[in-house]
């Protein structure tokens, strides 16, 4: 069963990431506060990115491994700044500053994985129910 992740931004400019099996059914329970218990105090909600995946844990897996998150690494990937990623992820007392290994060509992007991104525009539609979208396929790599 194809499975979803996706990421919402909510009215307090927080970010919301859940999988799912339907995203437009999972988007109009945030937006009725049947979601989840932390999007009913913050609605209302915008769905800001959406990634489709083969099998509903495959989605679920990327989910958590999302939520692990920093603000500015979800905000680079619901921007499409993918080739910021790598460098979001590391710890500089580690690993030093990352501007400095792209300078010196040290940044490696060893293992990637496809699936597919769902670019979300909203489709005009003639009933009350105005949560309709359009899913424009791209690709993209998880890191």
């Amino acid at each position: 069963m194809i499975g979803y992740m996706y990421i919402l931004k909510c009215c307090d400019g927080t970010y919301y990431t859940g999988s799912t099996i339907n995203v437009e059914h999972r988007l109009w329970q945030h937006q009725n506060g049947e979601g989840a218990n932390y999007t009913k105090s913050r609605l209302p909600v915008e769905l800001v990115y959406c990634e489709e995946y083969p099998r509903i844990d495959e989605a679920f897996y990327r989910e958590k491994q999302v939520q692990g998150w920093s603000r500015k690494k979800k905000e680079a990937l619901i921007e499409g700044f993918f080739e910021k990623l790598p460098a979001l992820s590391k710890n500089y007392t580690q690993f030093g500053n990352p501007s400095l290994r792209q300078a010196q060509g040290t940044d490696d992007i060893s293992s990637k994985k496809a699936c597919r991104l769902l670019s979300l525009s909203k489709q005009p539609t003639n009933d009350s129910n105005n949560n309709r979208y359009k899913y424009k396929d791209s690709r993209c790599l998880i890191l």
